[in-house]
């Protein structure tokens, strides 16, 4: 029996990588420009905007799970109202994290009632049926998903913070969405 031999390797010279040092400190000495740096290679002023419809969503999408909280009434939806308000903190919690993003990409978030329902991708709904709430709330969930996968598509390897927050805000929409087709029985 003869046993095959692997096939020599091929003489392979590799460099060791070494951090540019000069550009770490010409980063480290322009502090006005805060957490953007010149390595930042996304479209800042697009990105901004973005994330302030975003940061409308998100907002709008707090109202309308605290008005379906506030306001659903009949027998047993005291763990569907529980759904709601979760979802209403999450939501919050999404908007926190965009502002916060905003402003470290120099940004200002913004938060213009006035124009909430114009920028938003989702929109607001005011239904009385526990039902009619539901699938409202499931729907905004998917607008969100769709939105969410379209920034992150559009950012792509330019801005790889943005990219994960995106990414994680993205998964708990999709579990958002999977909770009300569960009360939908779907």
């Amino acid at each position: 029996m003869t046993m095959t031999q692997n096939p020599p390797k091929a003489d392979v010279k590799r460099t060791a990588f070494h951090l540019d040092k000069e550009a770490i400190r010409a980063a480290a000495s322009k502090i006005d420009d805060g957490a953007v740096t010149e390595g930042y290679r996304g479209n800042r002023e697009e990105v901004v905007a973005m994330l302030n419809d975003a940061l409308a969503t998100e907002l709008l999408c707090v109202m309308r799970y605290k008005r379906h909280y506030y306001t659903a009434k009949g027998l047993d939806v005291e763990a569907i109202k529980g759904e709601f308000l979760q979802h209403a903190q999450e939501e919050q919690s999404h908007a926190d994290q965009i502002a916060e993003r905003i402003v470290q990409l120099n940004g200002e978030p913004d938060f213009n009632p006035r124009t909430i329902a114009e920028r938003s991708h989702a929109q607001y709904d005011e239904s009385g049926d526990i039902k009619d709430m539901i699938r409202a709330n499931l729907v905004e969930e998917r607008v969100a998903i769709e939105a969410y996968r379209q920034m992150i598509e559009r950012i792509g390897d330019d801005d790889p913070t943005t990219k994960h927050l995106l990414i994680r805000i993205m998964a708990q929409e999709e579990e958002h969405a999977d909770d009300m087709s569960d009360l939908l029985g779907l």
